[in-house]
């Protein structure tokens, strides 16, 4: 267990590089760079098949529920690589540490659980974090709300493939997930190119040591990071995977501070105002304190069944 628990920080580790990776290729707009994301992710992860041996038929109707599941993973993309450009690296981040509430809220409706009571006070105080950032960062404000949307839509497809990957190995799962993802954005494209680009048209040519961070995004921060994640779902639940990640913001934000005394072009000093830490800090108090609550929840009925046999 200790093991996962390792292998799931150095995951959350580099998804705390992906938002570095979009500062460095802002040339390229957020909808075209989760475009060659997805194709060389998918291309990737259809070699690693071929390679393995592993079969990549499915019947069509679970083939079709991967698909569309990818079709959420690429707006979550999406709307992240928004948020980093609307925003600072902290700033964005910190919106997506509201991740592990959007679980506490979508487990129960989608997996017919009982809401509980302590996870609603958890949320409320991670809205109160939010407010406080929000406040202090007021210019930064878009960029926050399309953050907090985009952990939204990360918390959903994370949810379902809790269930998925109960049925599917973890490297066709991801596969069909970056396929969905890559043809969702394909038929986009035309649509997108005309109405959102201010006539600019699709911009897909990538410069300077653009492949060179694309490779890295979609090699290692997706085809790696992503499969191993759906994997120890197997062995993890989708909120301690998600809780886990609200960690990015710590990781994300001391990768960029490391740049920045590294003197790479495009990273300022990250200072925020006193309200901005002050929210954030709530926000991961509000969401880490659940394992506590979890286990002391768990030794409480442990007892109660004790008592129960020895009457």
């Amino acid at each position: 267990m200790l093991k996962d628990y390792l292998r799931l920080h150095f995951i959350v580790l580099l998804w705390g590089f992906t938002a570095i990776l979009g500062k460095l290729l802002a040339p390229t707009p957020a909808v075209e760079l989760v475009f060659w994301r997805t194709l060389l992710a998918s291309s990737g992860l259809g070699l690693l098949l071929a390679a393995r041996g592993l079969g990549w038929r499915l019947p069509w109707r679970e083939a079709l529920k991967l698909l569309g599941v990818g079709t959420l993973v690429a707006a979550h993309w999406i709307t992240f690589f928004l948020a980093a450009r609307l925003s600072s690296v902290s700033v964005c981040l910190a919106g997506l540490a509201t991740l592990a509430l959007w679980t506490s809220l979508l487990e129960p409706l989608l997996l017919w659980r009982r809401v509980r009571a302590y996870e609603v006070a958890l949320g409320l105080g991670a809205m109160l974090g939010l407010y406080l950032i929000s406040q202090a960062e007021l210019s930064q404000l878009t960029g926050l709300l399309v953050a907090v949307g985009s952990a939204g839509l990360s918390a959903l497809f994370s949810v379902l493939n809790s269930q998925l990957v109960k049925r599917h190995a973890p490297v066709r799962l991801t596969f069909y997930e970056m396929a969905g993802a890559c043809l969702s954005i394909a038929l986009f494209l035309p649509f997108y190119g005309r109405y959102f680009t201010q006539g600019a048209g699709v911009q897909l040519a990538l410069h300077g040591y653009g492949w060179l961070w694309m490779a890295l995004l979609a090699g290692v921060c997706t085809v790696y990071a992503f499969s191993s994640s759906v994997e120890l779902m197997k062995r993890l639940s989708a909120f301690v995977v998600n809780l886990t990640i609200n960690l990015e913001p710590v990781y994300g934000i001391v990768l960029a501070q490391l740049l920045y005394w590294l003197r790479v072009p495009g990273f300022g000093q990250e200072r925020m105002s006193g309200g901005f830490y002050l929210g954030t800090v709530i926000i991961l108090v509000s969401v880490l304190i659940h394992p506590v609550i979890e286990q002391w929840n768990r030794r409480r009925a442990r007892r109660a069944q004790a008592l129960d046999a020895v009457v």
